[in-house]
């Protein structure tokens, strides 16, 4: 069964996830909740890897900072990896590691060719001991940076051409960050490598609390807000199908509701479908 539309699993949902008969459902999950050496998220890993198609989608690598990938950390994730056979594996495009201190958020950095040599050389380290291409997602920014080089959709896709990745397109974050920064996010999506785009990411996000519309946070714990969707749909209408999966990390809805906003995503892959088949 080929992959269309997914949602990240949450524990929760697993009697429900087991028992769903929906069609081209698959599920994704951050590697470092499962970097243990057994227990119950090992035996639940297992059970819906066996039941649906998984994606890995990692936060801790710190792709973007000024260190190498951490060995063990890598180590664990190709264990993962050769276990569980994922179908996609994927990292942000972000720092969250400053020697031995690690910190909470996905952070940024001046996009600068420096920079663009360091992460591509981080991205080889990855693939090749993975084995495998992996993807890289586009950040949510709130602020102006000084010292970039580079656009960011240059930046995405020089590191496509020089290190063989893929892009996961978050479009939230594109939306967040165009709004934020004040761009054109279909100027920004038409200016991605679309051959490149493996995996689509859709997921909410809430008003600042002092700040409201004029600074929009990438919360992940409200529905998919309209802009977004009309932003997917255009990306759609270029790329074609392309796997889409549904973020929800706070507020976690009710099943039922979290798969009505995967079978939104997954009747607009359908009807691309029969329209690249006519």
């Amino acid at each position: 069964m080929r992959p269309t539309a997914g949602i990240g699993f949450k524990p929760e949902h697993l009697d429900a996830v087991l028992r769903s008969p929906a069609v081209g459902l698959w599920l994704e999950v951050h590697p470092e909740n499962y970097m243990v050496d057994g227990g119950v998220r090992k035996r639940t890993l297992a059970a819906i890897a066996e039941a649906w198609p998984l994606s890995l989608h990692g936060v801790g690598l710190s792709l973007a900072g000024d260190m190498a990938p951490d060995p063990d950390h890598l180590a664990r994730l190709k264990m993962l990896v050769d276990t569980y056979r994922p179908f996609i594996v994927s990292e942000h495009l972000a720092w969250s590691r400053s020697g031995t201190t690690f910190f909470p958020d996905l952070l940024p950095f001046p996009r600068t060719t420096q920079a663009l040599h360091r992460i591509g050389d981080n991205i080889d380290r990855m693939q090749t001991t993975l084995g495998r291409t992996v993807l890289v997602e586009n950040p949510s920014l709130y602020l102006h940076l000084n010292g970039h080089q580079w656009s960011e959709t240059d930046f995405l896709a020089e590191l496509v051409a020089r290190s063989g990745c893929g892009l996961l397109v978050d479009v939230n974050n594109v939306h967040v960050s165009a709004s934020n920064l004040g761009y054109d996010p279909r100027v920004y999506l038409d200016a991605l490598p679309e051959d490149a785009i493996g995996e689509i990411h859709l997921a909410g996000h809430t008003p600042d609390n002092e700040h409201g519309d004029a600074l929009l946070i990438d919360s992940h714990d409200a529905p998919v807000a309209e802009a977004v969707w009309a932003l997917y749909r255009y990306l759609i209408d270029r790329i074609g199908e392309t796997p889409t999966l549904i973020e929800r990390d706070g507020n976690i809805p009710q099943f039922e509701d979290l798969m009505s906003e995967r079978d939104r995503a997954a009747a607009i892959l359908d009807t691309a479908r029969s329209y690249n088949h006519v």
